[in-house]
């Protein structure tokens, strides 16, 4: 563990504080965790982002042979 010093505001340390408590856990782990699950959140985008551009182009089969247009497309039946 590497230990680092922040500077807050005083209303934010306080509500910091508080949430800490409130969840059972010091400001140091309340802290972690968040940054914890912050930095997963962004590895699965990445990981997510890769995959899906690494995917080939595939050709879209129209119905009928035409593509549909633009009323078509933003029909919005249900909503007049």
């Amino acid at each position: 563990m590497k230990n680092i010093t922040i500077t807050l505001p005083e209303d934010v340390a306080r509500w910091l504080r508080v949430k800490a408590a409130e969840d059972d856990r010091s400001v140091s782990r309340w802290i972690c965790e968040l940054l914890e699950r912050t930095r997963r959140r962004e590895d699965d985008y990445e990981v997510a982002m890769k995959r899906y551009l690494a995917r080939k182009p595939r050709k879209i089969d129209w119905p009928e042979g035409r593509r549909p247009t633009r009323e078509e497309l933003y029909d919005r039946s249900g909503l007049r």
